[in-house]
């Protein structure tokens, strides 16, 4: 059985020639009667009526005349809505003149007729487009069909299906589609779920060299190549552009090497796919045969759907099941609705099958994070033409420009693994502009850099994109982005502070200078810098729980009040300090956090700072730069907490952080990318501590590890930890608190 899709022509066909069926009768002239209406000369009428009035003959028989090769025949003998079946497949090999003899001969011994490989008529947009040469005309005496209707069913559940039972599968995949006229109900409903649709139709019906890429753009170009093909210049050159091969086999393999979804005929796909362009791929097609398959695992393809629903040993076609139907109901296709025709699906649990070529199905889901750079050194790391020596006004000049720039693909990560099997890849995508220059600037103007990295994401395929560093504190934490954007948007900032309190405690237990007894409070006192912040505000809640006292630091007094009074709603027995003056209380500190959006303005002297005291610097640009931290040997100052990811990640590029580590707000757009949690998780200032929780075990769940902890020097190592401990130990002799 050939393993046409969607009812989508054979490329060769190319136009059809006028048939000569026309002037054909089914069966010879009686004397007298030459030039009589077929219809009247050679429908047994009373036959069909017997048929119906008798519920058929006990063995139905169905013969579906195929454009395909008759090599791919069979004959199948099966039951089918409580009714026993003969089935017989006959080819034509595209030769319409022998499809037209084999359906005159088979509707004498036939039940139904099924038509495969061709259509008789396309839905786009508004208009139907049919064929005025169609083969079923022949047919007069029994049900004949193409199975267009019951094909429309089958697509529009065949893509719900997939979409709902992979999670959400679909969601702004790259579709490309061989014939969007042929597929118009499949590009329809694949709209709901992603703008990023592609059309060969200009390309392999006139040779033009481009592909549209909107419903708008298919429907005006349906409409006028049809209008275009009773021109004869423009037939003329139709003739001529589709043989430029060579082009259309460029451009189709560089579509498909850029698309995640291929729609369309199975042989028109391995007519233009280039080596390696389908690797990994989901491909829709119908009625896959065991050689086709064989084929796709051959090109590593990840997942074949088959519309077609297939009950039987033998592969068949939706006018096979269509034609079934019509048999074992005795109706005609005019009286079988739409709605009759999905019942029957439903009864017999027929769905769209899903095959793995491979043996071996990833689900992989897509993400994109927005960087930028935190220093000028940064951007003379990322432009190795400026030489180090460049003078400070040129770099000043240099780091304005850069924040002009469109946004740019820095890399691309792939092979995230997750131990539940799920997967993902992204991009980094990089914005020009430094802390110095955001804060130099309106909200605006970062706002309209974000919302176009956003939509580079989008096209690229993208399901959801996370803020980066200062990206995601500017403004209103993520909030007009969030809403402006096309993409759900998560700053990490659930995950960051998560990552900050899990590498504090991580580094306490290290250092063993407080008691931290099982199930009850830290005995100890923690502050948090920047409080009121996204990160800062979650972060003090979530300390409130645990230690015995919480200092509540930053520049707004009233504000931190307000922050206060939540908390003690939250955790009445918790004892909270709020204090905009908060340099005379470092000194009695076990633990502070940082989370300023300060642009690394100094926000504490060290040398205030409790011996063994843990600093855990989220900020960036670092609150604590290395020459303050190397003021207090006696104080461990770590980096926020990185996260380690759970398999050997390929294809990224230099972040600042050893191989395999990330920040963790960039973790947490990959553990929603991975749980397929396609939404806003964390925006706005006030991160809720649930998120904080729920962010932390589904990291656990998909193998996220707590990097080793590190300062600005690098990883601490335990003989690091300790000198800090014997130090810090040594100065608390003679250290007076205040």
């Amino acid at each position: 059985m050939p393993t046409k899709t969607l009812g989508l022509s054979r490329a060769s066909r190319g136009s059809r020639t006028p048939l000569r069926c026309r002037s054909r009768s089914l069966n010879p002239p009686c004397p007298g009667q030459a030039g009589a209406d077929i219809r009247k000369t050679s429908r047994p009428e009373q036959v069909v009526r017997t048929r119906k009035r008798t519920g058929e003959l006990a063995l139905k028989h169905v013969i579906s005349v195929s454009m395909g090769p008759s090599a791919q025949d069979y004959s199948l003998k099966t039951k089918f809505l409580g009714k026993d079946f003969t089935v017989t497949r006959q080819g034509a090999g595209g030769d319409e003149d022998r499809a037209w003899d084999l359906l005159r001969r088979a509707q004498s011994h036939a039940d139904a007729v099924g038509l495969g490989l061709s259509r008789d008529y396309c839905d786009v947009g508004t208009r139907r487009f049919v064929d005025k040469d169609k083969l079923l005309k022949v047919v007069t005496r029994v049900p004949a069909t193409t199975g267009a209707h019951l094909r429309r069913v089958l697509q529009l559940r065949a893509v719900r299906h997939v979409h709902k039972t992979l999670g959400s599968y679909f969601n702004n995949s790259r579709v490309l589609f061989m014939s969007g006229r042929v597929n118009y109900d499949i590009a329809v409903e694949m709209s709901q779920y992603t703008p990023n649709l592609s059309f060969a139709d200009a390309l392999l019906q006139t040779g033009t060299p481009t592909m549209l890429s909107s419903l708008a753009q298919l429907e005006l170009f349906a409409t006028g190549s049809t209008m275009a093909n009773g021109i004869w210049a423009t037939r003329k050159l139709g003739a001529v552009l589709p043989r430029l091969a060579k082009i259309k086999q460029r451009l189709l393999a560089q579509e498909m090497a850029k698309s995640h979804v291929i729609v369309g005929a199975i042989e028109d796909i391995r007519s233009f796919a280039g080596d390696g362009n389908l690797k990994g791929k989901t491909l829709l097609s119908s009625a896959i045969d065991e050689q086709s398959l064989a084929w796709l695992k051959a090109q590593e393809v990840n997942l074949a759907i088959d519309i077609c629903p297939q009950p039987f040993k033998q592969v068949v076609d939706v006018d096979v099941i269509e034609a079934m139907i019509l048999a074992a109901t005795g109706l005609e296709p005019q009286e079988l609705s739409d709605e009759t025709r999905a019942g029957i699906i439903d009864e017999l649990e027929l769905t769209a099958q899903l095959l793995h070529p491979t043996g071996h199905f990833r689900n992989v889901r897509r993400f994109a994070f927005i960087i930028h750079p935190l220093s000028q050194q940064a951007i003379r790391k990322g432009l190795p033409l400026l030489p180090k020596s460049t003078p400070k006004r040129l770099m000043d000049q240099v780091e304005k420009a850069a924040a002009m720039l469109p946004p740019m693909e820095y890399c691309k990560m792939t092979n995230i693994v997750s131990p539940t099997g799920a997967e993902a890849e992204g991009w980094l995508i990089a914005v020009g502009g430094t802390p110095k220059e955001m804060l130099a600037r309106s909200p605006e103007f970062t706002y309209r850099r974000l919302l176009a990295a956003a939509d580079k994401a989008q096209k690229m395929g993208a399901q959801i994109i996370g803020l980066g560093a200062f990206t995601k504190v500017v403004g209103d934490a993520g909030m007009t982005v969030a809403q402006r954007a096309n993409l759900p948007v998560t700053t990490g900032n659930s995950y960051s502070a998560s990552g900050a309190l899990w590498a504090a405690a991580d580094a306490m237990r290290r250092m063993g200078l407080v008691e931290a007894p099982k199930g009850g409070r830290v005995k100890a006192k923690a502050m948090v810098i920047g409080a009121t912040g996204s990160i800062g505000s979650v972060s003090a809640r979530l300390l409130a729980m645990t230690f015995d006292e919480l200092y509540l630091a930053g520049r707004d007094q009233d504000k931190l009040e307000a922050l206060k009074a939540s908390i003690l709603e939250e955790t009445p027995e918790a004892k909270v300090v709020a204090a905009a003056d908060y340099e005379a209380h470092l000194a009695e500190m076990d633990m502070i956090v940082t989370t300023t959006s300060g642009a690394g303005k100094k926000v504490l002297d060290i040398t205030a700072v409790k011996p063994g005291c843990v600093i855990t610097d989220v900020a960036r640009p670092l609150d604590l730069p290395p020459e303050e931290c190397a003021k207090r040997p006696d104080v461990l100052v770590i980096e926020s907490g990185e996260i380690e990811l759970p398999s050997k990640v390929r294809g990224l590029r230099d972040i600042a952080l050893p191989e395999n580590i990330v920040y963790a707000c960039l973790a947490e757009t990959i553990v929603l990318a991975l749980e397929g949690r396609f939404e806003a998780f964390t925006v706005g200032r006030d991160t809720e501590w649930r998120k904080v929780k729920e962010i932390y075990k589904l990291g656990l769940k998909h193998g996220m590890k707590l990097a080793p902890i590190a300062g600005v020097n690098g990883v601490y190592t335990d003989e690091d930890i300790a000198r800090v401990v014997e130090l810090a130990r040594e100065r608390r002799m003679t250290w007076k608190s205040g």
